[in-house]
C-alpha cells in the first residue's frame, strides 16, 4: 500500500508527517476517506476530530478547530487556527472539548466587541449628522 504525506499549519507551528497510508476528516457534507494518488482536493473541514493512519497500522488522531485541507501531488495539506495530534483518544478528546470550551468564550468576546463598536460608531454618525444640520 502506498503512502502520502500530511503536511500540518497553524498560527504557531507546523508538522510534516511522513508515510500515511489514509486519512478519515469531516467537511460540511459529512466524513470523507482519502489515501495515496487520490484526485486533487480541497474542502473546509469543520471543528472536531479526524484521524490519519501510519505504517504501524496504529490512527493517530488530530484535533482541529475547523482549516482547510487541500490535496494536491500526494500530499495533504491542512491550514488551521490551531491542532493537536495525539494517539489517546481520550486525551485529545479532553484536550478538544476545552479547546471548544475556550473558543465559544473566545467567539463571545469578539461579538460583544463587535456589538459595542457598532454601536458607538453608530452614535457618532447620529452626532455628526446634527451637527452637520440633519444633512443626509
Amino acid at each position: 500500500m502506498e503512502s502520502f504525506t500530511l503536511n500540518l499549519f497553524d498560527m504557531n507551528h507546523e508538522q510534516r508527517i511522513e508515510g500515511v497510508f489514509s486519512f478519515i476528516g469531516e467537511d460540511a457534507s459529512g466524513r470523507f476517506g482519502l489515501q495515496a494518488h487520490h484526485a486533487r482536493l480541497m474542502t473546509s473541514l469543520v471543528f472536531g476530530l479526524s484521524r490519519f493512519r501510519l505504517a504501524t497500522d496504529k490512527w493517530q488522531y488530530l484535533a482541529l478547530l475547523g482549516g482547510i485541507a487541500y490535496f494536491n501531488n500526494n500530499e495533504l495539506t491542512i491550514s488551521t487556527r490551531h491542532f493537536l495530534v495525539d494517539d489517546d483518544l481520550e486525551r485529545i478528546t479532553a484536550l478538544l472539548e476545552k479547546g471548544w470550551l475556550v473558543e465559544q468564550t473566545n467567539l463571545q468576546t469578539t461579538r460583544a466587541s463587535l456589538i459595542n463598536m457598532e454601536q458607538s460608531l453608530f452614535k457618532r454618525l447620529l452626532a455628526l449628522n446634527r451637527q452637520q444640520g440633519g444633512i443626509s
